[in-house]
Formats: C-alpha cells, structure tokens, sequence
C-alpha cells in the first residue's frame, strides 16, 4: 500500500554551502526522528512543504535558506493550488518559470497516477497542516491520491508529534525501533 509522509521543512538545517538533498539539510526534531525510524527510506515516500520551495520530494536537492510560513503566505499557497510553482519568481514582472508546481513533484512520486498514495501523514504546525490539506485536495482530484485515502494529521507538542511520527512510521512494518 504506498504512502506517503508530508513533512513541514524546518527552521534547523545543515549550513552546508551547497545543494544537499531536504531529507539532509533539514536538522529539526522531526526530521531527525524521520531519519533515525526510516533511515533507507522504505517506510512511506517523503515530500516537504516549505514557506521557500512550496511542496517537493525530500530527495530534491536545496540550498539553506530562512523563510517563514505566515498567515499570508498559506492563503497564498492555497489560492495557487497544485499549479503555482515554488519558489516564486523574484519580481512580479519576471515570467513565472522559477521553481516546480505540487502537482508535478506529486506525479512524480505517485509514479504519474499508476501508484496512487492509500495512507497519508500531515505532520507539522497548523498553517503547514491546513497548506497540506488543501494540496490533497488537488492530489486526489489528479489521481494521484486515492479518495478513500486514510490520512494522518500530526500536529501538537514536539515531543507528541515524534512519538506519533515513529509510530506512523513503524505501523508501515509493524516494527518498532531507532531512536526518536
């Protein structure tokens, strides 16, 4: 049954001077409590929503940066749907070819619709959440979400939402184990 983790980028990351994949430059809790429960990856497919590079794949090379998801920017970001791409261009008089759209990086690992995601985990703060919600939405319509899809939010005190993070994890295998 594929699945698929959708994970909040992070405030801490690596200060590397170049690209290095998302699944490595963010350095958060729940990032490392990822990497420690699935560190091959085989657990669930993992995308980031970020306030910079808006939905892509944990595998997706990025430079560090500081950026914030505000109120303004959500709304922002779910006005645009699948099909705004991040970032955005630097001026609003550039033409629009900065970045990727979700509905891409989604196609992309739901293996163009022939994968369609069955179980999904929301993990992240409340604006991240409410983004993610709105992006399913988008994914389902595209195919590349199953409608009857089970979906996981994850949201609440750090050290509850890794915990429950492990646990969603580890339910993939029925095992447990790492460190959080």
């Amino acid at each position: 049954m594929p699945r698929l983790l959708i994970l909040a980028c992070s405030a801490t990351k690596r200060p590397d001077p170049d690209r290095i994949p998302a699944f490595a430059r963010y350095d958060g809790p729940l990032w490392r409590t990822l990497r420690a429960a699935d560190p091959d990856g085989r657990r669930a497919r993992v995308a980031f929503l970020s306030a910079h590079y808006g939905f892509r794949d944990a595998a997706t090379p990025i430079a560090d940066y500081d950026a914030r998801l505000t109120r303004d920017l959500a709304d922002r970001m779910i006005a645009g749907g699948v099909t705004t791409r991040w970032p955005r261009p630097p001026s609003p008089r550039r033409p629009d070819t900065c970045g990727i759209h979700a509905g891409a990086e989604i196609a992309g690992l739901a293996r163009h619709g022939a994968e369609p995601f069955a179980e999904i985990a929301l993990v992240g703060g409340r604006l991240y959440v409410e983004v993610m919600h709105a992006l399913v939405r988008g994914f389902v319509e595209m195919g590349c979400v199953r409608r009857d899809a089970r979906v996981s939010v994850i949201n609440g005190p750090i050290g509850r939402m890794r915990q429950d993070l492990r646990s969603w994890l580890c339910e993939a295998s029925g095992l447990a184990g790492g460190r959080p």
